[in-house]
Order: structure tokens, then sequence, then C-alpha cells
């Protein structure tokens, strides 16, 4: 079994879990997760098996989507539910108007401080470790990427903690648990993050998400090809190429191939190509060699161990 298994993960235990329910229902050890999901979020959580394994990475910059529930008029130490309260205020004044126009800071290219109950690690250690012995650290700003904030709704129900509904789509290394807490300071009231459903990791969408329990009883009764996505899933909006045989040998054994008179014509500014061999199989993945014309397998299936047989494009 090899491919991804696109997991909605249910809230209260750890992405960690749900790496090891799917590791023993599937009865393999090669299982991993693309981004880390804290226990009580939700949603889409990539599961990596067998030889997906080695594709896992090329999640880690893919566009990310969340719907966030912000409570307004609460702070707490790890900026959401989890935490004890560390300052609370009267948010009876914050109208949507005020939430909107301050959202507005929070788009595009930006810094960001991570939550000091993260697991950003200093000297190997992850930060949550030194806060929970109360010695919480100061944590650098890192760049981030806020692609789109769509406010879905302002629930006023409760007049003095007013919680916003928010979209959020953006790139690595984000924590919507910040954005909760700096809008908070922002606008004067605090905040925290109430909930938190991760909707999209790349070419995975919640509506076709598997819950936990489903994925690990297909997998226990042996039908796991009815979840299971093949290995370039995660690859769909890159550029393909069939190699011929010679081609193929050459890639298998880690030398570079030309595609000068070639019915590929790489695009300007093209990094990276999947390849496929003549018999349809994910061979590998190529990024342009020093030589003109030239494409480097950094990234080689050998064929006892190739992902899933797909039809290339």
């Amino acid at each position: 079994m090899r491919g991804f298994i696109n997991v909605d993960k249910p809230r209260g235990i750890t992405s960690f879990e749900v790496v090891r329910r799917i590791r023993r229902a599937a009865r393999t050890k090669r299982v991993g997760h693309a981004g880390t999901l804290d226990p009580n979020a939700t949603g889409v959580l990539p599961i990596a098996v067998g030889e997906a394994t080695r594709l896992v990475d090329e999640l880690v910059g893919a566009r990310k989507r969340y719907t966030a529930e912000i409570r307004f008029g609460v702070e707490t130490d790890t900026y959401d539910l989890e935490g004890s309260a560390v300052e609370e205020q009267d948010a009876s004044g914050l109208d949507e108007a005020r939430v909107r126009e301050a959202l507005r800071g929070f788009l595009g290219q930006q810094m960001q401080v991570p939550p000091a109950y993260s697991a950003v690690k200093r000297a190997g250690v992850p930060a949550y470790r030194a806060a929970r012995r109360g010695d919480p650290l100061t944590l650098e700003a890192r760049p981030v990427v806020v692609h789109a904030l769509e406010v879905l709704g302002f629930d006023r129900s409760d007049p003095s903690r007013p919680v916003l509904e928010l979209d959020v789509q953006c790139g690595k290394g984000f924590y919507v648990r910040s954005l909760a807490h700096d809008l908070g300071a922002l606008l004067g009231t605090g905040a925290h993050l109430s909930g938190l459903r991760r909707t999209q990791v790349g070419p995975f969408l919640i509506a076709s998400a598997v819950p936990l329990d489903g994925a690990v009883a297909r997998l226990e009764a042996g039908e796991g090809a009815a979840i299971v996505l093949p290995p370039d899933a995660v690859l769909g909006d890159w550029p393909a190429v069939t190699l011929n045989p010679e081609q193929a040998a050459r890639v298998r054994q880690g030398l570079d191939v030309s595609l000068l008179n070639w019915d590929y014509v790489a695009s300007p500014g093209e990094s990276r190509l999947r390849a496929y061999g003549p018999d349809g199989i994910l061979l590998a993945l190529l990024e342009p060699s020093f030589v003109l014309g030239a494409w480097h397998p950094y990234r080689v299936f050998p064929p006892e161990q190739a992902a899933a047989a797909v039809t290339a494009p």
C-alpha cells in the first residue's frame, strides 16, 4: 500500500495518534503526516503511507485553508481555549466594521511571532516544554504569508465576548492562534482562538476527507484502495514528462537526462518536473541541471518500490 489518505481529524487527539491508528490498521511502519494539527483542531490531515512518505516534503509549502473562531474579551497563555486566561476585558464596544478594518493589516507578507506553547524548537527542544515549566521562551518573528481573510460571521449573542468566524488562506508556518492573539491585541480587547477546522492542504480538500474511524475501518477490512490516493496526488500542478527507455535507465541510475530535442519544452522559470517511465509509473522528480537542457533526478523511486502505477498525463 502506497499513497495518501485524506483524513478528517477529529477533535481531542494529536496528529501523531492519527498516524499511529493508520499505521496499525494498514499494517505498515511507513506512515507519516503532512502539517500538524493541534489536538482540539479538526479537519484535513494528509496521511502518507509507504513510498508516499518520500513526498510529504512537497506539501510543506502548500497553501492551507482554515475556518477559525476567534473569541474577543479573553486572552489566554496558549492563545487558544486550552490555556488559562491571563487577561479579561469587556469587548461589547467592538463591532464588525472595526474587526474588518483591523484584518486588512494581516494580509500579505508579514512577520509573525509563534505562540510560546508551540512546537517551534530552540536548541532542539520544543517551545511548549519550556512554557509548561513556567519559563516560556521569547521566540523570534518569522516570515509568513496570508493570501486571504474572509469574515464569515460575527456573533454578538454574548455582547461582552463576541465571536468572529473567519476563513483563512495562508502559507507554511502560519499560526492561526497567533493571528487571534495579535488581532485581539490590536483591537485592545484581547482574544483567543476558540475553534479551528482545516479545510484544505494543497490538493486535499475537506469535502473529500474521510473521517478517521471510517479510514481505519476501511483499512482493517482490506478496502484501502477505496481511500488511498496515488502518491503523485500532491504533484498535480507540476509539469510532467514521459521518458523513453534510454532516458528512464539513466534516471534510475541517478544520472542527468537531456530533454533537448524532446517533445517537452520548459516554461520560463520552471524549476521541477515529475517524470514517468514508459510504463506510466512515477519514476522520479527532476530539477534543472547545470548543463543546458539537462535535468537532474533529485528523488528517484526504484522500480521495486515504485509509486503506484498511474497514467502519465
